[in-house]
Order: C-alpha cells, then structure tokens, then sequence
C-alpha cells in the first residue's frame, strides 16, 4: 500500500481523488494481479503534475538520483521494499556492485549514491561502489556536504563477471542511465544488471514509455469508470528534426498546433478555462535538458539561434533529432509561494516516499527540474485515508494515495516497456 502523507493542497477533495480513493479495493486487487503477469522494475521515479482537474505523469525515471531527498522517516519503506526487490534477484545474498553516473563533481547527486548504499545495507545486503571514470585507479573517498562519505572503487572484469578487486557481486545494480552509450565492461556480463541495459537512454525512448502507460491508463480508468484524460496525456512524436539549421520545424509546429486543438476540445468538455499548452522535449534524455512549453504553434517557427540551440544537445553532448510533443499539464500545487509538483519514488512495487520539486522561477506550465530547483520532502501524516468509517468529517483525506496510484500506473507501463525491449 501507499504511505500515508501530507501534500501541499489544502483546498476540497477533488473529484479524481475521491473516485481514486472509493474504488481503493479493485484498485489494489488489479494492481496485484498485474505484478503477476509483469516483472516490477527494480526502482523508479515518476514526475507528476496536479492540475485539479487532472493528474497525470510526465516523466519516468528507471535510474532515480534523489533518494537524499526522502524525507528520513521513509527509511524503513526504503528498506523493506529493497530487502524484497534484492531478495528476487539475488537470493544468495553474495552482494550488489552499484555503478552510478560519473557526476564526481556533483556532490548532491554523490549523496543519492550514499543513500542508496545505506538502504541495501540495511537491507541486510553487501554493497560496493564501483565507478566507470578512468582515472578511478584505486579506492578514493569522496566527502560529502551532509558529513557523510562515499568510497569509488576501480571495476575489475575477470572474463564475462565484473567485480572489484577483492569482490565478487551477485548482481549489479545501474545508477546510471547509460545517455553515452553502454561501455564494453558492462556488455555480455553473467550477472543480471538491473536495470537492464536495454532501458539506458541511449536506446529508450519517452515515446515508447507514453504509448505503454497510454495502454495501462486506458486499462485501468474503464475498471474504475472514469475519463483516461484524467489521468493520461496526449502525446505525438516528430522525428528527424534538426533545430541548428532548422529543418523540420514546419512539421514540428503542423503537430503541436494538431494537439492544442485536441486539448482545447478537451478543456470545452470540462468547462476550464485554462489555456491549453504542450511541453516540447527530446525524446530520449533527462536532467531536464531539451525541453520548451509552447502555446502557439507559431512559437516554434519564431525560435530564435539561442533557443533552438538549447533545444539541439542534451546530456554528454548527445544531439536531438526526435522529439516528443507531449499536453502540458499546469501544475497548482506550491508551497510558500513557489511553483510546486510532486515526485514519486518506487523500490519493487512499493511506493517509498516522494518529494516536492520546488521552484520559485518557473510558472505552473513550465518544466521544473532546472537550475535553481530546490526539493522539499513529503512529511508523514497521522490522519485518516478515505474511504474510512473512522475518519472524522474534519479529517484530512490521504490525497497522497491518488499519487500513488497514478506513479505505479507509470510504474506498470515502464514494466511492460522493458519487457518489450528485453524481447525486441
């Protein structure tokens, strides 16, 4: 089940939330029906967006680098859920070697890393740090802002397992997302590498994802009787764009104009009153780089040499050639003042915790996780879940759950997206 925990909204129980809340029992029974038919993956994050009149995901992470971010009371989840994804994958507990990105530099990033190590520990599981970087030639310790300190060690490959010098892994766990490409010290392993290279951003794409969780979400909202546009965006892809010298925008903009039509019939529907907008972004890729929001599809003929500069390269240099035109969804949650959404983590098929991603220069339509994002955890709440009989009228409702829920609907189709990979 889902931990029960404070959000930032304060305002009556939205219709969504309280369909989501009442039909909690089939909810739960299909959810584990599912878990049966499809392998979980070992974790995730899923970035979601509350409009009030829709909650949906925007993005699926399979390599998460916030567990620092979690409020410290999840730490139990954390662990009960690690012991049960560790325990399906290496039963004979010799220990995990954990490769994360390269980010030496980004000491935020270093304590995810340590946090991750300090779960699977706790876990009851061996584990070592084993770093890519060249010039890791020995054990090197790193100091972290937090006081704590994380020790890289140098991989050592003997024929077809990887290890450290003095350790033999059942299984490697991936922290990173593999943007460059997989290095040949990870191809053709004997262990299982979790997750699967198959799923790096070198090949994944977030349009595959979105055509799975399209699937799941129309599945799932006919059990529950209620609109999948709820709960799902539109989205469309543009393939062979080249925003330097301009070639394909056209399309670009015949697409995104298509899908602002398709959202303002939408909004016409429901009677709002918002203004419709799409969010732009490269289709393979994280960190939030590559990524516009568009209310005119006029906006992406006018792009100017700077902008379609930061549009043309994403992470380690990789250029963009397809993008992803995906319905934006407005965001009215804050908290202080400052735009706010919420990011839900998963271990197995346990939600264990989430945070606000805070930003106090962007708008409700823009995208979030940018320079200058700051991350607020979610704080444990002693109040009661509806449906109960034991609720209070006063009492605050577990809004958290419709979270959960949408985040493991995205959980499943990034299942079922693996294993169309595994099996391509």
């Amino acid at each position: 089940m889902v931990p029960h925990l404070t959000t930032a909204l304060t305002g009556p129980l939205l219709d969504l939330e309280r369909r989501l809340l009442s039909s909690m029992p089939t909810t739960e029974h299909w959810f584990r029906t599912q878990w049966l038919e499809h392998p979980v993956p070992f974790y995730a994050s899923v970035d979601l967006r509350n409009s009030g009149f829709k909650l949906a995901p925007v993005d699926t992470n399979l390599f998460p680098g916030g567990f620092n971010n979690l409020n410290p009371d999840f730490l139990p989840l954390c662990v009960q859920a690690m012991q049960s994804a560790v325990q399906k994958i290496c039963p004979e507990a010799r220990g995990v070697l954990l490769i994360p990105e390269n980010h030496t530099r980004n000491l935020f990033y270093l304590q995810n890393v340590a946090q991750l190590v300090t779960i699977i520990k706790q876990a009851g599981m061996r584990v070592r740090v084993g770093s890519l970087l060249p010039d890791i030639t020995e054990p090197t310790t790193i100091s972290l802002p937090n006081g704590g300190a994380l020790t890289l060690e140098p991989l050592v490959r003997r024929g077809n397992r990887l290890g450290l010098t003095d350790y033999d892994p059942c299984v490697v766990l991936l922290n990173n997302d593999l943007s460059g490409g997989v290095p040949d010290i990870l191809k053709n392993l004997e262990q299982e590498i979790y997750p699967p290279l198959s799923v790096g951003w070198y090949t994944r794409r977030k349009s595959q994802h979105f055509a799975m969780y399209n699937k799941v979400a129309t599945e799932f909202a006919e059990l529950i009787h209620i609109d999948p546009w709820l709960i799902n965006p539109y989205f469309d892809t543009c393939t062979d764009i080249n925003f330097q010298e301009q070639i394909g925008l056209d399309c670009l903009a015949e697409k995104v104009e298509l899908m602002l039509a398709k959202i303002r019939i939408k909004y016409a529907e429901y009677g709002l009153k918002s203004e419709p907008f799409v969010i732009v972004k490269a289709d393979a890729g994280t960190y939030g780089m590559g990524i516009m929001t568009v209310k005119n599809a006029s906006e992406i003929t006018a792009l100017n040499r700077k902008q379609r500069n930061k549009m043309a390269v994403i992470k380690e240099g990789q250029e963009v050639s397809d993008v992803l035109i995906q319905e934006g969804v407005y965001t009215f949650e804050n908290i202080n003042e400052a735009v706010a959404e919420p990011v839900i983590y998963m271990v197995d098929h346990y939600v264990v915790g989430g945070f606000y991603r805070v930003h106090t220069g962007r708008g409700i339509d823009e995208n979030l996780n940018a320079p200058g994002m700051q991350f607020v955890p979610l704080a444990f709440e002693s109040c009661c879940s509806l449906p109960n009989p034991d609720c209070a009228p006063d009492d605050t409702p577990n809004r958290f759950y419709a979270y959960g829920v949408v985040a493991r609907l995205a959980l499943l189709a990034a299942a079922l997206e693996i294993e169309a990979a595994e099996n391509s």
